[in-house]
């Protein structure tokens, strides 16, 4: 009798720049673990994104993850985004987003809509809109990490600015919190007690409100596959607002959680997976 060859294993392109130095997150340690999980299920080869458009074709999938901010490399993941479209290549985060993924002019649309966001305008015109602070942020609306952020004591725009800023009021906060979603479904929170140190965070037990308010942005988005985290402030108030939606390579902090939810997590993101190849 002859053995029945077993199926072949899918086969997974993980995108990642191990070297990337970002402050108070360790991308290398997260992705070096999360890929040594998912080797259990899927043939795993790592890649940078400088070189992912040149090899997607030879993978059943694409995952991108801790990658650094795209505009370090805007030309090399344009290429991989248009490649990966007119090959029909399977990415995961699916390239559908409407968060970060597309910039973040979704701010602007989410607080002309009345969502609870930080209020947010990109026009000198609507400068009146915001609220009165003791001060503003100015940030380009594809920034990542701080870079080209300024303060500002007034609300400022140049007449013409071309729409690439944004500007928001300098918000009184009692703490950050961040929700971490796999597709729809929500895994856990993680918060930061002191408002100064943003990635000393600890694991924090969401009320019901809490999660309505999370899953209100992930319905919004149009995401069909992959890892959200939707990063929020609590106000002095009580209130919660939207800080980002990030939707294309969100650091998960996995170090930061208990064992039992960090295996689940992997658990369901191979689920997710799987899924996507179906």
């Amino acid at each position: 009798m002859i053995a029945a060859t077993p199926a072949p294993r899918p086969s997974v392109l993980f995108v990642t720049d191990l070297a990337y130095e970002a402050r108070g997150r360790r991308y290398c340690d997260e992705d070096i673990f999360l890929t040594s999980r998912l080797r259990e299920t899927f043939d795993v080869a790592l890649c940078h994104p400088r070189d992912a458009a040149a090899l997607l074709d030879g993978f059943d999938a694409v995952v991108v993850r801790n990658s650094g901010p795209v505009l370090h490399h805007q030309e090399a993941y344009d290429a991989f985004r248009t490649r990966a479209r007119e090959s029909g290549t399977r990415v995961y985060n699916s390239l559908d987003g409407r968060g970060d993924m597309a910039g973040k002019q979704y701010l602007v649309d989410l607080s002309r809509s009345g969502f609870p966001v930080i209020p947010t305008v990109d026009r000198s015109a609507d400068l009146g809109l915001l609220p009165r602070s003791d001060g503003y942020v100015v940030k380009p609306k594809l920034g990542a990490d701080s870079v080209g952020l300024r303060f500002t004591e007034e609300p400022e725009l140049a007449e013409d600015a071309d729409g690439t800023l944004l500007v928001q009021p300098r918000i009184d906060f009692r703490y950050e919190v961040s929700f971490y979603f796999v597709d729809d479904d929500f895994r856990y929170a993680l918060h930061a007690p002191r408002p100064d140190r943003r990635w000393v965070l600890e694991p924090y037990a969401a009320s019901p409100e809490d999660l309505d308010f999370a899953r209100r942005f992930v319905e919004w988005n149009s995401l069909t596959h992959g890892i959200q985290r939707v990063d929020a402030c609590r106000t002095p108030e009580g209130d919660l607002l939207l800080v980002e939606l990030e939707d294309l390579n969100p650091y998960l902090s996995l170090d930061r959680v208990p064992e039992e939810v960090r295996d689940a997590f992997v658990t369901r993101m191979s689920a997710s997976l799987r899924t996507l190849l179906a």
